[in-house]
């Protein structure tokens, strides 16, 4: 399990190769050696790699070699600064959790679902041997409940196909609602001892995403100061407790993805509530990655945190 791949806490290199234009000059230039060499001297073990499959596929739907390898350098140049990698489909052909990307059908179609299998059966050839360095999370933030009876279904035959090329390889996966701890227990039970489950959090939402244009219904002046969030260490224990009671009756473990706090929070705020979502990992041994190193409205590099990037990286 977690414990095995041997992950504590890490930073999401966000925006990347996910989220992003797909230009040249975004692929070869946001992250670099320098950046994860920053990541690494903060005391994190490993970073999470978010990609779309518009990086691993031509329009077509052809693999794209070209794309394969930039995720190979990328785990390189990781395992050369000392971090581990979570390897993330944060898209795949017919779905997004972002409705923007009008992403639809992937669910009901098994020509999709094929593109699905055909990227991470490329991913096991390639990284399969690489299991001490190199985990798998299956696809980011299912959105609908109506989709998880499907999700499972998918889950389990594309961990089938992975098992081919990746025995050992930790498998991530996470539930609807994306990535909800309360959904967790309408996962199936894990196919294998070394799959995990996988949860996010950015609880609650009016605080972690205060003023954010892309929140349905979100006025984008709305600030919510920390004290008036409501956020604890037991208020996190009651977000959790869902997802943790189920990985232990399965027998296996819970890894939070994505967390994190939104560039309109002051500086301050946002230690707040680092300090308290710290606390709930550390007590249940969760293993965690922060949202996200640079930019995306979450950057943890960017110059708004300097006064208080000390502090807050005592509790990623």
């Amino acid at each position: 399990m977690l414990k095995d791949f041997a992950i504590r806490k890490g930073v999401n290199l966000g925006g990347w190769m996910s989220q992003c234009d797909y230009s040249r000059e975004r692929l070869d230039g946001f992250i670099t050696r320098k950046d994860l060499e920053q990541i690494a001297s903060w005391g994190v073990d490993h970073v999470r790699l978010p990609v779309d499959y518009n990086v691993l596929e031509t329009e077509d739907g052809k693999l794209c070699e070209s794309g394969f390898d930039r995720v190979s350098r990328a785990v390189e140049d990781s395992r050369e600064m000392g971090l581990k990698l979570v390897l993330d489909l944060h898209k795949t052909a017919g779905f997004s959790f972002d409705q923007g990307e009008a992403e639809e059908g992937f669910f009901g179609s098994a020509v999709l679902q094929e593109r699905f299998y055909r990227i991470w059966e490329n991913f096991a050839r390639r990284f399969g041997s690489m299991e001490k360095d190199v985990a798998f999370e299956l696809l980011n933030e299912v959105t609908s409940q109506d989709y998880i009876a499907s999700w499972n279904r998918i889950a389990a035959e594309c961990i089938r196909r992975i098992r081919m090329h990746a025995k050992d390889t930790l498998i991530l996966v996470g539930s609807y609602h994306n990535n909800a701890p309360h959904a967790v227990p309408e996962l199936d039970p894990p196919a294998d001892s070394r799959v995990v489950y996988n949860c996010h959090c950015y609880d609650p939402l009016k605080f972690t995403h205060q003023g954010a244009p892309w929140v349905q219904g979100m006025d984008t002046s709305f600030r919510m100061p920390f004290e008036e969030a409501g956020v604890t260490e037991a208020y996190f224990e009651n977000v959790f407790g869902p997802a943790l009671a189920c990985a232990r009756e399965r027998g296996t473990g819970l890894y939070c993805g994505e967390y994190g706090v939104i560039d309109r929070a002051s500086p301050e705020d946002t230690v707040r509530w680092y300090r308290c979502i710290h606390a709930v990992f550390e007590k249940y041994g969760m293993a965690r990655c922060a949202w996200s190193y640079k930019q995306m409205d979450f950057g943890l590099s960017d110059s708004r945190l300097d006064g208080v990037r000390e502090e807050l990286i005592r509790y990623l």
